[in-house]
């Protein structure tokens, strides 16, 4: 008998899940009628890709890690493999912002630990006395914890508050805009403690794996960049799966806004999702594509407790300013892929990505694109959430950093408001509660970057995790049930 199944939300996450499930509905000959509900006017929720005068501007992520193999894995799918860029090979520098100068991050950083012991000694990042206590790294013991503690506290104490601040916080912060002094360090970078356990610390741990994977056949080619994108921007890949899910059937609904999910009855389906409007879908399997806290109040009447932990995980709002000049009004090079803003320093904006040079093909020729991030954790009140304000705060910082006084030929300004989910510490207990929530739930799943992982890959395998589950339960006949404790977790 054909099972309905509904996704909420249609990013990426809800995308790949949809998807996964037809792929493995078909592998597993259950067959299912899907439909994917967005309550927006397009696919792709924060990946938006503006093309325009030969410019490719990313409003959201830019680009997706080809260690993680999850997106590589679904472009090779989609027929996208070929369109994929790397980074710009000839110009890698990457600077910190310190003291108002832009100063070289030093080379030979492995997962964010330095290893190049000679490019330590001359980096301008940090005083000798500060340099000496990273090596104290060296002679320290690990330390028996029982719980998890703050990415800030673990690295200050294994490399001293300076290395933490200068080098590690403004790296952390690009990836999670985010306070590390809150972030646990178990759900954001759990391979440090691992390092630590292993190796006796973070140095020789880190100079460990990169032995490790410089030993490995499988070890990516020196030359090949680990952060990859589409020929055209990341919108190929939302084209390319919405393409794919209505060759197949699915019936796709932009502008059609869930307002909650009930339980529904053996004849109608398991799950009951109600329409702004008052429609009713009843389903058999539902995924939840959508940030926790609207998960949360979608849930709340299906399982109240559930629904509280959804919307007690914390999210901070971002911008994206992109600034196009002529490259003959800017008064020197773009010579790397851009900087990043210590917290310590300051500034509203937390780092900025010399598009062009990061990746050429995104400007045509006699510009270049830069791109200014704004907003973190602990900083969202000195903002202000409209687009002139931002549109000051990143010429300001253009403006005082790179000495840019010319008027821009193009601005694009991009506000994403409660963007970024915030791991911090208590967020793997959160995740238990969770997922022993939905135990109780057969044919309910969550999908996106509140749980797991918050880029593109591990938006795209929460996806596929959440189909394949919902397919094994649909496909064995397992029932809804209030008291049912063996489903599979997500």
């Amino acid at each position: 008998m054909m099972k309905r199944m509904v996704i909420i939300g249609g990013g990426i996450a809800g995308l790949a899940a949809a998807y996964y499930l037809q792929k493995r509905a078909a592998e597993k000959e259950a067959p299912i009628d899907l439909t994917v509900l967005e309550s927006e006017k397009t696919w792709g929720g924060k990946i938006v890709t503006e093309r325009v005068d030969g410019f490719v501007i990313e409003g959201g992520p830019d680009t997706f890690l080809r260690t993680k193999p999850w997106a590589v894995d679904l472009c090779r799918e989609l027929g996208l493999e070929q369109r994929l860029h790397g980074t710009n090979p000839d110009q890698k520098n990457t600077y910190v912002l310190r003291d108002g100068a832009l100063r070289p991050l030093p080379e030979g950083l492995t997962m964010m630990i330095p290893t190049d012991i000679g490019s330590m000694s001359r980096t301008s990042l940090l005083s000798w006395p500060e340099k000496v206590r990273m090596g104290l790294d060296f002679l320290m013991p690990p330390k028996s914890l029982d719980g998890d503690e703050s990415l800030g506290d673990f690295v200050s104490r294994r490399l001293g508050r300076a290395a933490y601040e200068n080098l590690i916080e403004p790296l952390m912060s690009g990836i999670y805009a985010g306070d590390g002094d809150l972030l646990s360090l178990q759900a954001t970078f759990p391979y440090l403690r691992e390092l630590e356990m292993e190796h006796g610390g973070l140095v020789r741990g880190a100079l460990a794996a990169r032995r490790k994977r410089a030993n490995s056949r499988a070890a990516p080619a020196s030359n090949r960049s680990i952060f990859l994108t589409p020929t055209t921007g990341l919108a190929e890949l939302v084209e390319a799966l919405v393409e794919r899910l209505l060759e197949h059937g699915a019936e796709l609904r932009l502008e059609t806004r869930a307002v909650r999910v009930d339980p529904g009855s053996e004849e109608d389906g398991a799950y009951l999702v109600q329409i702004a409007g008052g429609e009713t879908i009843p389903a058999n399997g539902v995924i939840l594509a959508t940030p926790a806290f609207i998960s949360g109040e979608l849930l709340n009447g299906l399982d109240a407790a559930l629904g509280s932990e959804l919307r007690d995980i914390p999210y901070v709002s971002t911008a994206t300013v992109s600034l196009s000049y002529k490259i003959e009004d800017l008064p020197g090079p773009l010579d790397g892929y851009g900087y990043v803003i210590p917290r310590r320093e300051g500034r509203k904006a937390l780092a900025c990505t010399w598009t062009s040079t990061k990746f050429p093909h995104r400007a045509p020729d006699g510009y270049a694109l830069l791109r200014v991030f704004i907003g973190r954790a602990g900083q969202e009140e000195q903002v202000p959430w409209d687009e002139q304000g931002l549109l000051e705060i990143a010429r300001a910082e253009l403006r005082l950093t790179l000495g840019i006084t010319a008027e821009a030929v193009l601005e694009r300004v991009y506000i994403w408001e409660r963007a970024m989910p915030q791991y911090n510490l208590g967020h793997p207990e959160r995740l238990e509660r969770i997922e022993a929530r939905l135990e109780r739930w057969p044919g309910l799943r969550l999908a996106g970057n509140g749980y797991y992982g918050i880029g593109i890959p591990d938006c795209i395998h929460s996806g596929e995790l959440a189909a394949e589950e919902i397919i094994t339960i649909i496909k064995n006949g397992t029932r809804m049930n209030a008291d049912f404790t063996d489903s599979n977790n997500f």
